[in-house]
């Protein structure tokens, strides 16, 4: 048990009533709860000056804070991981907004970028929120690697694939490389290949590298490190993430502080090198996971909730994940069951092309 649901249960009905009221009314609002308020909502008959000590009961815990000098509470950030892991409850998946996802599937494309693309737009429309989707890796076996230098700073990996399918990345390789190196790492890579995928032949390479680390050309696993694991190459791209509806985030009246933490956000999420990052935060079992501000290192600065959930292939891997980004007062109770079901179509769309 959570250290946050053991305090939820060591509550009074009181506090615990009054907590969940300033919550909601936050979640609902964006604005802080005063005492008043809630003397209305209760569902015992409380004077505000009882609430206020209540309140500063739960400030003191860490749960809620005052953002300003006589206004209402707000929960902190620590508030809102107790609510959602023991508070929240998640509403049915609306039949209208099951009706606009189910919409995006009925597309007639063969692409699978083109459908993720519609799916993004339509979780981002039915959410208001901006939507995140990481699209999956081609994880068909290699037959062939080979690595050709284009300069000092840039050079190509050649991926040929067991089904026929060949792609070309750009990266930049460690200085000091040379066609001679390269050719070295290409035939030190072919010769573990043996049917394996990307993702295998990283296990393989870590798992000899920690065995064998003298015995394995300094070079020959670096152009690995560079060449698989961190390419950067423009243009089509196996693993790439869908971003959309940015404008949501942008509401009339932002603070110019919330403007420039949304700014922050999209710096961040535009970062090549923070993609892979994306898809680990779902990567440890299935299901819809709330991360909410700092609990994030991709939304650190930004002060934002992510709702995410992964999505897998036919043989029950997980392969992308599709998720929903905003403030952190995001309407958690009705967004799960929206990413939640859209992870399920997604999957089932990629099982079916499989």
């Amino acid at each position: 048990m959570t250290d946050g649901r053991k305090l939820l249960e060591e509550m009074n009905d009181r506090s615990r009533e009054v907590f969940r009221r300033v919550v909601e009314g936050y979640l609902a609002s964006g604005a802080p709860v005063g005492s008043r308020s809630l003397t209305r909502d209760m569902s015992e008959k409380v004077s505000a000056a009882t609430i206020r000590n209540v309140m500063q009961d739960l400030e003191f815990m860490g749960l809620l804070g005052s953002p300003h000098i006589s206004a209402g509470r707000v929960p902190t950030q620590e508030g809102l991981r107790m609510f959602v892991d023991g508070l929240l409850e998640v509403g049915d998946l609306q039949s209208a907004d099951r009706a606009l996802m189910d919409s995006t599937m009925s597309s007639n494309s063969d692409d699978v970028g083109d459908i993720l693309d519609r799916i993004g737009s339509a979780l981002s429309g039915v959410t208001n929120g901006a939507s995140l989707v990481l699209a999956p890796k081609h994880e068909a076996p290699i037959k062939h690697i080979e690595f050709v230098s284009l300069g000092h700073d840039r050079a190509l990996v050649v991926l040929v694939f067991a089904d026929g399918h060949v792609e070309n990345r750009i990266f930049t390789p460690p200085p000091g490389q040379t066609p001679s190196s390269m050719r070295e790492a290409a035939n030190f890579l072919n010769a573990l290949i043996g049917g394996r995928t990307l993702s295998d032949l990283q296990t393989v390479i870590s798992r000899q590298i920690q065995d064998r680390r003298q015995e394995i050309d300094k070079l020959a696993h670096a152009m690995v490190q560079s060449g698989i694991a961190a390419w950067d190459g423009e243009g089509e791209s196996p693993e790439r993430l869908i971003v959309r509806g940015r404008a949501n985030l942008l509401e009339e009246g932002a603070e110019q502080a919330d403007l420039d933490r949304i700014r922050t956000l999209f710096d961040d999420l535009e970062r090549k090198r923070d993609i892979a990052n994306f898809l680990e935060l779902a990567d440890e079992g299935e299901g819809v996971r709330i991360f909410i501000g700092s609990e994030n290192k991709l939304f650190s600065l930004s002060g934002s909730s992510l709702v995410v959930s992964p999505y897998m292939n036919s043989d029950r891997r997980i392969v992308g994940a599709v998720g929903v980004i905003g403030p952190t007062r995001l309407n958690y109770g009705r967004i799960v069951p929206i990413v939640d079901y859209t992870a399920q179509l997604v999957s089932k769309l990629i099982a079916d092309r499989s």
